[in-house]
């Protein structure tokens, strides 16, 4: 539990061109704010992002960046090194100007009162009824009734005699990419690339979640 500073956060202007990162989720807490309300936050390892490459508008149209986290090398049979990245993302920047291959980015970029775009993958729960899947209501337990938690008339009889696409049936539940707009940084601690966002974010601990910045603090 950690007690929101009263301090303003500042922004420095070359942080501006940046437009994501790359994060691990880390678990949830809870935060106190300054009134004493307590507030749920999920907090994020922000591992030192790797610029790989670049994107110029004149070769390809448009100027990016491509960011990697967690490199492993290893040696090829002809004995040249090659290194893997564990997750790669392309992001949009401004301009390339300072920007160089090799060059890392932390959670600078991302100061308190930041307001971010989160993209997850949700947890995966595996088959489920229509029920649990897509909050159905359950068939009565007395009075004879067959119908417990089935679905019910899938189909017609007539034109065009099938199953509609998109029809809520069972299935697997969860494993699917969410997208949370305007989430807010409450906290951010450079020194341990760790940042704090309002509210619950997609994904189990030590998943992928990538952040794009939608504003900052003036």
């Amino acid at each position: 539990m950690i007690s929101l500073s009263k301090e303003k956060p500042r922004w420095r202007e070359p942080l501006l061109k940046m437009k994501g990162l790359i994060t691990r989720k880390i678990g949830m807490s809870r935060m106190f704010q300054e009134d004493g309300s307590a507030i749920a936050v999920t907090y994020l390892k922000v591992e030192p992002n790797t610029v790989i490459r670049t994107r110029e508008k004149e070769r390809d149209g448009y100027d990016a960046i491509v960011l990697g986290i967690e490199p492993k090398k290893w040696k090829t049979r002809k004995g040249s090194e090659r290194v893997k990245y564990a997750k790669e993302k392309e992001f949009t920047v401004d301009s390339l100007e300072g920007i160089e291959v090799g060059s890392q980015i932390t959670s600078d970029s991302v100061p308190e009162e930041s307001m971010v775009t989160v993209v997850g993958t949700s947890k995966g729960k595996g088959f489920a009824g229509v029920i649990k899947r897509h909050n159905f209501s359950r068939g009565p337990e007395t009075h004879g009734s067959h119908h417990h938690r089935e679905p019910g008339s899938v189909g017609m009889c007539d034109m065009p005699g099938k199953v509609l696409k998109g029809k809520k049936m069972p299935g697997r539940m969860g494993m699917e990419k969410v997208t949370l707009r305007s989430c807010k940084v409450v906290f951010s601690n450079p020194k341990e690339n760790l940042i704090a966002v309002k509210g619950p974010v997609p994904g189990s601990n030590g998943s992928i979640v990538i952040l794009n910045v939608e504003s900052v603090p003036a």
